[in-house]
């Protein structure tokens, strides 16, 4: 039967041109590379090569196998480092999905630099910010999830990688500018603008607003978290929104914290505790803790 060997035989003994110097190539003897081509050539009754002097011509036969041998050895080849790679992290498919909008803009800082560090690994994002980020990774729909809450779930596991504080943005013309930090009952009449996901999921009203049962008078939403900097710098309404995004939007904008202690949040990055010490995986935890919100 036609294998692997004998092409690669062929090809080593058309590159070095003699036997000897294949069966030294190819680190076997020269006896097992006679006998492996000889029970080829009974098998199929046709020979390969046959000795013209001190050197070797193949047959029509055997220039057909030496061409099949150029464009499949090459594949058995590199299907070989594909399977290594794979085995030591190296290449795989990395989908990551995301359950907070601030962090678009932070997960481009980390997704630059990782692509040119694995450009192996294929790399997916998944925006959809309505989706339930943890039942994805526990189905299998991604592989991280980018989340302010992580949760305590047997087989997930979650790193923080960075601290921010959520704050209030609002023009230096609005009548609280002036303040340090704001109390709920001081957003009563104002328009909250908020990214378009329900209440349950916003830090502002259940970690502020709610406990102290207050609502703003309306509250509007935007698709993207630009949109809110340029409607909270325009006094259309007062936007929550991490500092470093506030800061770095370089909008006329004042920054107050959430009550006197401030709001603080991290980011986080969940997985499968069986994916945990995959290489590629450990490769973006890498980065994600060193492209930080102030990085």
């Amino acid at each position: 039967m036609l294998d692997r060997q004998h092409l690669t035989i062929l090809r080593e003994i058309a590159r070095a041109g003699s036997v000897t110097a294949a069966a030294d190539r190819l680190n076997i003897s020269q006896s097992a590379i006679s006998h492996a081509i000889a029970k080829l050539e009974a098998r199929f009754g046709v020979a390969l090569w046959r000795k013209k002097g001190r050197l070797l011509e193949l047959t029509q036969a055997g220039e057909y196998l030496l061409l099949l041998a150029e464009r499949v050895v090459p594949e058995f080849e590199h299907a070989e480092r594909v399977l290594a790679d794979f085995s030591q992290g190296r290449r795989g498919a990395l989908r990551i999905g995301m359950e907070c909008h601030p962090c678009e803009k932070w997960l481009m800082r980390v997704t630059a630099p990782y692509l040119t560090a694995w450009p192996d690994v294929d790399l997916e994002v998944k925006t959809a910010f309505r989706f339930d980020g943890i039942a994805a990774v526990q189905a299998h729909e991604i592989d991280l999830l980018i989340t302010p809450d992580p949760v305590h779930l047997e087989g997930l596991t979650f790193k923080p990688v960075f601290d921010y504080e959520l704050v209030l943005a609002l023009p230096y013309s609005h009548a609280l500018a002036s303040r340090t930090y704001v109390e709920p009952t001081d957003l009563a009449q104002e328009t909250l603008l908020t990214v378009p996901v329900s209440e349950d999921r916003l830090d502002i009203y259940t970690r502020f607003l709610i406990p102290a049962a207050i609502r703003p008078a309306r509250r509007r939403t935007a698709e993207t978290v630009d949109l809110l900097l340029q409607l909270a710098s325009a006094g259309r309404g007062i936007a929550v929104l991490p500092d470093w995004l506030v800061h770095e939007a370089d909008l006329p904008l004042a920054t107050l914290r959430m009550g006197k202690e401030g709001m603080m949040k991290s980011i986080n990055v969940g997985m499968r505790t069986e994916d945990t010490g995959t290489a590629y995986v450990d490769g973006f935890l890498d980065f994600a803790g060193s492209f930080g919100a102030s990085a």
